[in-house]
């Protein structure tokens, strides 16, 4: 089974219990917490993904780093531990941040652009994509890409919308070519 799917099934589970107790929120910044601490230690990772440490060293030492976290957060993490899956915890904050922001109306993406664009340009953006992609917010992260010439390309879960000039550009060639044949 692939990596992403059992993410999924980890961040689905801990996204129904989290539901259910209305910690939604608390439970994300937990997790982003946790995605954090295991991106900035890498000995973290290898111990627990070592094969001579047994899974009650493994429950003690998570217990001892997290001792701040819930219960589930906890709970999933040993579960992880002991089932070989450490290397998917970053999935499963993704995933789990995917389901917390699909629940609560809210889409993240990149757009990509030529320079860093000032907040008031990000922030109409995100006013202007909200609006047609009927969310209640969107969330956009910028990357600067010297290779566009010029406008913005906007990149929403699978969908790219392109508003740079290439981009323009090589729909004007397309239709061109299709004019000639």
């Amino acid at each position: 089974m692939s990596e992403a799917v059992v993410a999924k099934r980890y961040a689905d589970a801990l996204f129904r219990l989290s539901s259910e107790k209305t910690t939604l929120n608390e439970t994300l910044e937990e997790l982003r917490v946790v995605k954090q601490v295991f991106n900035e230690n890498s000995e973290l990772h290898a111990f627990l993904a070592h094969p001579r440490v047994t899974n009650d060293k493994k429950r003690a030492f998570l217990d001892e780093v997290f001792k701040g976290a819930s219960k589930d957060v906890l709970s999933t993490l040993k579960l992880l531990a002991e089932r070989h899956r450490v290397d998917s915890i970053a999935d499963v904050v993704t995933s789990f941040e995917a389901l917390v922001n699909e629940a609560s109306g809210v889409a993240q993406g990149k757009v990509y652009s030529v320079r860093k664009l000032s907040d008031a340009e990000k922030a109409e953006l995100e006013i202007s994509f909200a609006k047609s992609l009927n969310k209640s917010m969107v969330k956009l992260e910028n990357v600067v890409d010297p290779s566009i010439v010029g406008g913005v390309k906007i990149r929403m879960g699978n969908t790219i919308y392109d508003g740079t000039i290439s981009g323009k550009l090589r729909r004007i060639e397309q239709n061109i070519k299709l004019a000639n044949i």
